[in-house]
């Protein structure tokens, strides 16, 4: 609210003083207001997930035109597993009513995985990392089209292992490569 009234006020004044044209005008409001836009998503996601936060299971982050979502993989899904559980179900459901609201935006499902092998339970059904990942984006876009989510801004993208965050040499690199990532895209045009 702050920066708008900012904003506005540094815009009027240099309208009142003739140094900007109408259309100059225009564009400062609009950018302001998708400035606003973002914001108010951004906060909304983080009210909600604040408890996901706190414990290091959720990340939000605002970039230039996107508000990316980062959840670990096992706030989602069991260990090895490609179907979301009970945790998972209860934490994508507290986001899916915001992002059921979005218009004009899209929202991208990026799952990704370590460097381990798939072991050979999951063999048969996932013969690489890449499947594996994907199955998990996938699962995660159909839980929130249940929830309301519109499916035609909705994708599901899998990496597998090739996009790590972290060295896949320790433990603790190789569970932050675990994740999915809830990309909404348009968030400033």
């Amino acid at each position: 609210m702050r920066n708008r009234v900012l904003i506005a006020a540094l815009a009027t004044a240099a309208l009142t003083a003739g140094c900007v044209s109408e259309q100059t005008y225009q564009g400062e409001v609009k950018q302001a207001e998708m400035y606003q836009q973002k914001s108010a998503l951004y906060e909304s996601l983080n009210a909600k997930l604040q408890t996901e936060i706190n414990a290091d299971q959720a990340r939000i982050e605002q970039l230039q035109n996107q508000v990316k979502l980062t959840l670990v993989d096992q706030i989602l899904f069991p260990e090895g597993g490609w179907e979301i559980h009970r945790q998972g179900e209860q934490t994508l459901a507290k986001i899916a009513p915001t992002l059921s609201t979005l218009q004009g935006k899209r929202i991208v499902v990026e799952g990704f995985t370590d460097n381990v092998p798939i072991g050979p339970a999951l063999k048969k059904r996932f013969p690489s990392n890449w499947e594996l990942s994907t199955a998990r984006a996938t699962d995660v876009v159909r839980f929130l089209v249940a929830k309301g989510v519109p499916p035609g801004i909705l994708a599901a993208e899998g990496f597998g292992d090739a996009r790590p965050v972290a060295s896949n040499d320790t433990p603790q690199g190789r569970a932050k490569n675990r994740r999915v990532e809830i990309v909404i895209s348009g968030v400033n045009q």
